[in-house]
């Protein structure tokens, strides 16, 4: 079973700061300064499983399927609540499909189910956006949603307290650096005796 680090309101940013920069700094990767503050304050909030579940008008937790959400975000006439929906979906199944890959494929949905959601439901929210920097950051979000689906993916292992080599992790790995190249994903194969040809990877 995996367990996490006990972490206080007080250190989950700089924590999940210096996870994401790890992360990022093993797969090559550059993101505006803003988006990458967005993902340390996402990991942050998502410590308390209970914002994985909107509410319904009651203030109940709703456990509904992510297209439900976005259906129902479509739905919403008020413009504002609207892009607040599709924030919410495009946070939730970025963090789902990166910090869950393993649930997700035994449950048998596919992760570019949820790319091609969570990815549509971000520029629904950079379109709306007012101000630069957050429409920015979500266009950002919304194009390389993939892209952070792997680096959270990372983040997800490195919060893991033993380091585990099983076949189901040494294949994970090998599909993680198939496809960024991820320095951690290759020791991880190297250890399991499988040799990589270390390469270069544009941003």
């Amino acid at each position: 079973m995996r367990t996490k680090p006990i972490i206080t309101d007080a250190t989950s940013d700089s924590y999940f700061f210096e996870l994401v920069q790890g992360a990022m700094q093993t797969q090559s990767l550059r993101v505006q300064p803003e988006t990458e503050m967005y993902l340390v304050k996402l990991l942050s909030r998502f410590l308390l499983s209970e914002q994985l579940f909107p509410r319904d008008g009651a203030g109940n937790y709703q456990d509904q399927p992510i297209a439900f959400l976005y259906k129902e975000a479509l739905e919403t006439e008020q413009e504002e609540a609207r892009a607040a929906m599709f924030r919410q979906v495009g946070d939730i199944t970025l963090y789902k499909a990166g910090f869950f890959r393993e649930s997700l494929e035994q449950a048998r949905i596919a992760v570019d189910y949820y790319v091609g959601i969570g990815g549509s439901a971000y520029q629904n929210v950079a379109v709306r956006a007012d101000d630069r920097t957050a429409k920015n950051v979500f266009a950002e979000l919304s194009d390389r949603f993939r892209t952070f689906v792997d680096l959270l993916f990372e983040v997800s292992a490195l919060t893991s307290a033993v380091p585990s080599t099983s076949e189901a992790d040494v294949l994970r790995a090998y599909e993680l650096w198939e496809r960024t190249g991820s320095e951690r994903a290759a020791k991880i194969l190297e250890k399991s005796g499988i040799s990589v040809v270390r390469k270069s990877r544009d941003s």
